[in-house]
């Protein structure tokens, strides 16, 4: 049986039901970082897992509206960080389904590559919307220190972003796909990892 595109989409009772699933888990590790103050977000988990189990097409969806609730709760400039999410979920959706998390090294480089890509997403929003900045203190250090070498604003932004977002993004891709193996079988077998309920 030949195998379907990962970027099949249907909008299907299951895909309806994990994009608000991946939103709550994004929520809860946001609302984790923040209690034990941690120097990461945590907040890409339920749309890394939704990209691995139902493709690149719902995981930038669960992204996306991520992005608005929290645009419409905590801040409107989520809004536009809805971007960064969507890129997230789709680089996540494409490499799980060229077999990215079959073990847990293929898992870190994965989320290495998600980290790389959201850095230079996020780079030119933070330029505009935070003079630079990431709001992260390890990060933001980084930033300082690079200006104060009289380096470009745009290095020491990705710079910024790059400490932060590559050790959050391979944290977050390694508890997605931890989630991912320890979901049952039957969980899995609703979606055929593109987006589409699997057929018997």
């Amino acid at each position: 049986m030949k195998s379907k595109s990962m970027w099949s989409f249907k909008l299907s009772t299951a895909a309806l039901v994990l994009i608000p699933a991946a939103v709550g888990i994004n929520y809860l590790g946001k609302l984790f970082a923040d209690l034990l103050k941690l120097p990461l977000w945590v907040d890409s988990i339920g749309t890394v897992l939704s990209s691995m189990l139902a493709g690149p097409i719902v995981g930038a969806l669960s992204g996306i509206v991520n992005n608005v609730v929290y645009g419409f709760t905590t801040s409107p400039v989520s809004f536009v960080y809805a971007i960064t999410s969507a890129v997230i979920g789709l680089i996540a959706g494409i490499m799980a389904y060229k077999g990215w998390i079959s073990n847990a090294g293929k898992a870190i480089v994965l989320g290495l590559v998600v980290g790389f890509i959201a850095a230079i997403v996020s780079t030119p929003l933070n330029i505009m919307f935070w003079e630079g900045t990431t709001g992260n203190v390890w990060g933001d250090a980084l930033f300082a220190t690079m200006l104060a070498k009289d380096m470009p604003l745009w290095l020491a932004s990705f710079a910024d972003s790059v400490v932060v977002d590559v050790p959050d993004k391979v944290v977050t891709v390694l508890l997605s796909f931890l989630i991912f193996k320890g979901l049952p079988k039957n969980v899995k077998n609703m979606y055929d990892n593109t987006g589409e309920i699997e057929r018997l």
